[in-house]
């Protein structure tokens, strides 16, 4: 079963791709040519043959210089047959699409990452008809943003640089600024950030910092009958203001990942009260593969 670190770390790339190149552009340093339009692909590259293929994400990009492919693969540990699948991803989606494909890896592992940016050279010693080069986002490359200012200036970079030093303690010196950067932001892409950062930080100290942190901004609570009652200072009506806020962020995180979320289902959750249920499948929507598989056990 994926984690939802594994999920969360290339799923934030198909919700901000523009966000996601000027990382590549920033951190790697490389001439990737400038977006004007992105498309999400079906990342399923199994054939006819039942071998089942499939990349974690799989982006078309549309430049001045022509169209090109972000093939974006999350990975949390060393695994050797990945070498030969990149390959095969690569040399398919060539033959497939006819346009240049470009691999990046992205990890929390700074042992993964160097592990990940070995070339993969296939054919004879000193004769290879094949060679693969990586290029891989991690802990050791990823800059670590604590400060304020530099965090509200990227936004996407802040969060994903929460996300890739998630496994460790420096994670928790991300989250103040990034906090406050999100505050500067629409309220709908702010509570999608902070759900993908929580599903990626393994830290428990800083994973308790960051619930204090958005519970203290309320980035779950902002909508209206929230606002309403908070203004009033009913506690009742803020409790159910608070459900309703957590309800439609469930819904909003399935809709925002592109799946079909069945009317039945959606007022099942709406009509949920139970804080905690709720941000249980929070936490699920982010990686859950169809909506329906959110609440199997609730309404199947």
């Amino acid at each position: 079963m994926v984690s939802s670190s594994h999920e969360g770390l290339h799923q934030l790339c198909q919700k901000d791709p523009a966000g996601f190149t000027r990382t590549l552009q920033r951190v790697l340093r490389i001439p990737i040519p400038e977006p004007r339009d992105f498309a999400v692909l079906n990342a399923d590259l199994t054939e006819i043959e039942p071998v089942e293929r499939r990349v974690d994400t799989l982006l078309r990009v549309e430049s001045e210089e022509g169209t090109y492919l972000l093939v974006v693969e999350s990975q949390g540990k060393r695994d050797n047959g990945k070498r030969s699948s990149w390959a095969y991803y690569l040399s398919y989606l060539h033959a497939k699409y006819g346009w240049e494909p470009v691999l990046i890896v992205l990890t929390q592992s700074a042992s993964t990452a160097r592990w990940a940016a070995r070339p993969i050279r296939l054919g004879l010693p000193g004769w290879h008809s094949l060679t693969v080069r990586p290029l891989v986002l991690g802990p050791e490359n990823v800059p670590l943003i604590t400060d304020e200012a530099e965090a509200s200036r990227d936004v996407f970079l802040t969060a994903f640089s929460a996300m890739t030093h998630g496994k460790g303690p420096r994670a928790a010196a991300i989250l103040k600024p990034l906090a406050a950067a999100l505050e500067t932001t629409d309220t709908e892409s702010a509570g999608m950030l902070a759900q993908f950062v929580e599903s990626c930080l393994v830290d428990a100290e800083a994973r308790q910092t960051w619930k204090e942190l958005m519970m203290a901004v309320h980035y779950f609570f902002r909508h209206e009958v929230a606002e309403k009652v908070r203004e009033e200072g009913r506690e009742e009506g803020r409790e159910e203001g608070r459900a309703q806020a957590k309800a439609e962020m469930v819904l909003q995180i399935l809709d925002w990942r592109g799946l079909v979320v069945p009317d039945a289902l959606r007022e099942h959750v709406l009509a949920c009260t139970d804080a905690e249920q709720l941000e249980s499948w929070a936490q699920q929507a982010v990686h859950a593969h169809e909506a329906a598989d959110l609440l199997a056990e609730d309404v199947g």
